[in-house]
Formats: C-alpha cells, structure tokens, sequence
C-alpha cells in the first residue's frame, strides 16, 4: 500500500435519532414556509381589492372630466404600487415553493437514508429535487409599463 492510494471509507451514518430531529426541523420549515404562503395570499387579496377600489376611483375621476389633478397623480402613483406589490407576491410564491420543495425532498432523503429498510411504512419515497438552483431570478422590482386601463 501506498500513500498515493486513495483510501476507502465507509460511508458515514447519521444516527437515527439525530436524523429524526433533523427531519423534524426540516418539516417545521417547510409548514412554517406554506404558513408564510397563506399570509402572501391573504395579503394578495387586500392589494387586489387596494388595486380595483383605486382603478374604479380613478375611473370615476377621469370620467367626469376632470383634469389630472396632485390628488389625482397621488392616486394613480398609488396604482402604480399596489401592481408593484402584486409582481412581488408572483415572485415570492415561486421561490416559497421551490424552497419547500428542497425541504421536503432533504426531509425525505434522511428519512430514507436513516430508516433504510428498517421502515413499517415501507421505503420511503423521495421527490426529484428541484432542478434549477432558483426559480426566480430577478431580485428586484421596478414599476414596468403594466397596462391598468
């Protein structure tokens, strides 16, 4: 044997408690994600009543010929932001997604290296990992040209 020979070892094994805790952790994350998921929509929904109450007031405004106004520029800028707030909501869905998406696949992985054969439950099966290493890659938002009327 030489010292230029690589060395052979045998696959590290996680005990089984500490990859039950860690499995644990790892779904907490991913119910606290889809909880953060909930919240977004629920939020998406006051932005999009935000969006049309304003849209209809501007509406009104415009149609009785009034000509655009501080006020009414104030209105629309808060248009302007509620869209914005709405392509952010898009955004931060896809990544809560992918995110879980990872979590439980990490989750089911040490499930399934853990337990082995040695599972009630038969083995355990393992989503494919998400292929892209992030879905969204924009990380910031501007205004766009986003047609309102």
């Amino acid at each position: 044997m030489s010292y230029d020979e690589p060395v052979a070892s045998p696959p590290a094994e996680m005990p089984l408690l500490l990859a039950a805790e860690l499995q644990d952790h790892l779904m907490t994350a991913s119910n606290d994600l889809e909880r953060l998921q909930r919240l977004l929509d629920d939020a998406c929904v006051v932005l999009m009543e935000g969006f049309h109450g304003t849209a209809g007031q501007l509406s009104d405004v415009i149609d009785q010929g009034h000509a655009i106004t501080p006020h009414l520029e104030e209105v629309r800028q808060t248009l302007y932001r509620t869209v914005t707030a709405l392509q952010f909501q898009d955004m931060a869905t896809q990544l809560i997604a992918h995110t879980n998406n990872r979590l439980r696949n990490c989750a089911d992985q040490i499930a399934r290296d853990a337990l082995g054969d040695d599972d009630p439950d038969g083995a355990a099966v393992v989503a494919d990992a998400p292929m892209k290493p992030n879905p969204v890659t924009q990380d910031e938002m501007d205004a766009g040209s986003v047609e309102l009327f």
